[in-house]
């Protein structure tokens, strides 16, 4: 990876707030991630979880509050973060090669195109695709188009992802496959991650914290420390009786119970 990778910046969220005309969508919102933390995001279907997660990239201006990156304020896109979005097949370029879609982004920052190469090969590698680089996107399977995905946030030399329902649009098999390969990007490069999502076991599952947001407009009504240490295994982990009670309570949340 890139040299700096592991340095992850502070994030820290205060009073952030979104409307959109009379639509007032997020409310009051705060939390932070520390270094190298996982934080998943979570909330009812529509509650505003994707409006928040494009606000902490800069890609939504703010309507009130801030979202901070070290002793940055974000008012637009910042270069420590990168974004992981759903829909895969639509964030990679068709025409390009895989080892071309992940270093098409450093190609904005100046990087040669030698080094630009390396750093893409070495970012296919971290996520097993070392092998599939001269393969288009439309060769490789779903979940194959999202580790490239992954891979080309790496290669930005992103400190923080930004991950919105990464897994959604997958297969059972595939999607567990994929929550322990972030673990272990996570646990290898020392990034922090920002998770959204729909799936309650996989926030519980993954997360060091889980934000539950609820109410119109929305704001944080728990935030719940994992405590399942850093070794994550989904049989086991999902079996203990620590992982079920937090998921019914964040069901509960969510539900409104």
């Amino acid at each position: 990876m890139n040299k700096n990778t592991g340095n992850a910046p502070h994030m820290k969220v205060e009073n952030l707030t979104k409307s959109y005309g009379d639509a007032h969508i997020l409310k009051g919102i705060d939390f932070d991630v520390a270094p190298g933390e996982i934080v998943a995001i979570v909330g009812p279907s529509g509650v505003g979880k994707t409006t928040l997660l494009r606000s902490l990239s800069g890609l939504t201006s703010l309507t009130a509050g801030r979202a901070t990156i070290g002793d940055q304020v974000v008012t637009g896109p910042v270069g420590e973060i990168g974004l992981v979005f759903q829909d895969y097949r639509g964030s990679l370029m068709p025409w390009m090669r895989t080892l071309e879609n992940v270093a098409f982004p450093l190609q904005g920052k100046g990087v040669g195109r030698a080094e630009r190469e390396r750093i893409a090969q070495e970012c296919l590698a971290n996520v097993g695709l070392e092998q599939a680089g001269g393969q288009y996107p439309w060769e490789l399977s779903g979940g194959m188009q999202q580790r490239v995905a992954i891979a080309r946030a790496l290669a930005y030399d992103a400190h923080i992802l930004l991950m919105d329902e990464p897994f959604g649009s997958l297969d059972a098999q595939t999607k567990l496959v994929l929550e322990d390969l972030v673990l272990d990007l996570q646990r290898r490069l020392g990034i922090s991650i920002v998770l959204v999502t729909h799936d309650i076991d996989e926030a519980v599952y993954m997360s060091d914290r889980v934000i539950v947001l609820n109410g119109k407009p929305a704001g944080v009504i728990d935030a719940i420390e994992i405590d399942l240490g850093r070794e994550r295994e989904q049989i086991a982990t999902k079996s203990d009786p620590r992982f079920v009670e937090t998921r019914n309570r964040v069901m509960r949340e969510i539900m409104g119970n």
